[in-house]
């Protein structure tokens, strides 16, 4: 039996009872509220006039109104949110680097490949994997027909394999950015290929990719229980422990043991020695244990 027919076959079963349509509808009227609020696309000069509390507010610490409308359209699908208000401040903080890269992300000259390869990293937290990176990417590009909110190298491409007909071609990238490119255009491909799924907007898709064809590294949870992620849908244990070095980085931060400039390089340093992350975590938190 082909790919192709399995795919059919079981899009054509899929949620019967409306029931994730409900949570995507949910997810798609946040993104709409961020697109209407923040129209970066129809006019450039809104990314040079955004405000550093829209981001992240200060005294008390608080997440501002874009990214918290950006959490409404990820949690309703089953994205976790995990102690993300470091790369918030950190956002506002840098916040001319990252209207850079905003300019960057509704550049219609540039291709999905170099929206992912821009300078995210510089803004501590958003680390090797862009995952922050690239939600913002899809949010201003969803109505391209150019992207998926899959937000995993590795998940396009497990995707792809369980499928697509036509695997094999490329399999080296120069970059991370040309990999996601790659496998998100296979993955467009195969659901233009289906009738059914051809119908269906592009979070939807995903979803029933996720419940579907489940990845290696994510997990089934009960929809129904209180406090889980609805869809199964998870970090990589790479993206926990990072997420873990960057709460330790915002401690150390937060107690004045570090500077910006020693965020910055301690991140940078974890980025370009990753068989050094254990001993770097044993150092700093060492440094946290340590009187002022």
């Amino acid at each position: 039996m082909s790919r192709s027919f399995t795919l059919q076959e079981k899009a054509n079963a899929y949620d019967r009872v409306g029931t994730v349509r409900s949570d995507v509808n949910k997810a798609l009227a946040s993104l709409k509220e961020l697109r209407e609020k923040y129209r970066f696309v129809e006019n450039l000069r809104e990314i040079e006039w955004l405000d550093p509390d829209r981001l992240f507010k200060v005294n008390p610490d608080e997440t501002g109104e874009f990214f918290r409308l950006l959490e409404g359209y990820l949690k309703p699908l089953g994205y976790s949110i995990l102690n993300t208000s470091n790369v918030y401040r950190n956002t506002r903080l840098q916040l001319k680097e990252f209207k850079n890269l905003l300019r960057v992300t509704v550049d219609d000259r540039k291709s999905l490949a170099e929206k992912i390869d821009a300078p995210w990293e510089r803004i501590g937290g958003f680390g090797q994997d862009k995952l922050l990176a690239k939600q913002i990417i899809f949010c201003y590009n969803n109505d391209h027909g150019i992207v998926l909110p899959i937000f995993s190298n590795q998940h396009l491409r497990h995707f792809v394999n369980r499928v697509s007909d036509s695997i094999g071609g490329q399999t080296k990238y120069l970059s991370q950015g040309q990999e996601y490119e790659h496998y998100t255009t296979d993955l467009l491909k195969v659901k233009s290929s289906s009738a059914i799924t051809k119908a269906w907007d592009t979070s939807y898709f995903t979803r029933f990719l996720y419940q579907t064809f489940p990845p290696p590294d994510s997990e089934r949870v009960d929809v129904n229980a209180p406090n889980e992620r609805k869809g199964g849908i998870v970090v990589s244990n790479e993206q926990l422990e990072l997420q873990g070095f960057m709460r330790l980085l915002g401690d150390l931060q937060k107690q004045g043991k570090i500077s910006g400039e020693q965020f910055r390089d301690y991140r940078s340093l974890w980025s370009q020695q990753p068989v050094e992350h254990e001993g770097l975590i044993q150092r700093l938190k060492k440094l946290r244990a340590s009187e002022s």
